[in-house]
């Protein structure tokens, strides 16, 4: 009991001491990104249903293994109401490659079946016009479908400015001080918005992943890193602070 009090404590006052990081300063780290991975450029597909389908089969696989999964469904089961109304153990043969395919194949289908329908056909196509945090309300209620889901449906589908935050943008976002020590998911989605630039969103997003994936690691390659001068966490392993960590760090 104290040692959860004393801990309680500690992640409030790391919370309360944190300030959030001025705009300029996210240009900044933009800007560094850029000059090592370039500036990737939002191509959305405009199919918000397949984004759905393939983020919800991404859970706990790796991106290969999703594509086989979803690739397989479109095969065997061409149209979403093929998907819908079809017997669950034929979804979950297609996604089998993907995994957890005894939770995803009925999350699939539940999913669909709670989606309005034009014409017959289950559709969120309306959400393109629909106001951000109505369109974000409806994503969350679905079963399975988190914050990181929704957010991936707006950006790559619809291209709305969202910044997913998964493992990576979560762990090298922490390193950087752009979130609250120990911040949740979905808090420091909140923050990543409240500090980027609508225009800035999917660049952002995509480079802060790239640079989780080669040098921001769990075991991170600091020495390597171009944001040293900018990262708190560098800073406080370099004197021999301590700094809160995050999942993954």
């Amino acid at each position: 009991m104290v040692a959860h009090i004393l801990a309680t404590m500690a992640t409030w006052t790391e919370t309360s001491t944190w300030k959030r990081p001025r705009r300029a300063r996210v240009r900044a780290i933009r800007d560094r990104l850029r000059d090592v991975y370039g500036r990737p450029l939002n191509e959305p597909h405009g199919h918000p249903i397949a984004e759905l389908v393939r983020t919800i089969l991404s859970q706990n696989t790796n991106d290969r293994n999703r594509d086989v999964a979803y690739e397989r469904l479109r095969e065997r089961l061409p149209t979403w109401v093929d998907v819908r109304d079809a017997p669950v153990f034929e979804v979950e043969a297609a996604i089998q490659p993907g995994g957890l395919s005894k939770t995803k194949a009925p999350r699939i289908q539940e999913v669909l079946r709670r989606l309005p329908s034009e014409g017959g056909e289950p559709t969120l196509d309306w959400l393109a016009a629909t106001e951000r945090d109505e369109a974000i309300a409806f994503l969350i209620d679905l079963p399975g479908v988190g914050r990181k889901t929704a957010a991936c449906v707006m950006i790559f589908a619809l291209g709305r400015p969202e910044i997913p935050v998964d493992t990576h943008v979560h762990r090298v976002g922490g390193r950087l001080g752009l979130f609250p020590p120990r911040a949740s998911f979905e808090l420091a989605h909140d923050e990543m918005l409240a500090i980027t630039n609508p225009e800035d969103a999917y660049e952002l997003h995509m480079n802060l992943i790239t640079h989780g994936r080669r040098v921001c690691r769990p075991r991170p390659r600091c020495e390597e890193c171009a944001l040293q001068r900018m990262c708190p966490w560098f800073r406080a392993q370099r004197l021999g602070d301590s700094f809160p960590t995050h999942p993954g760090a």
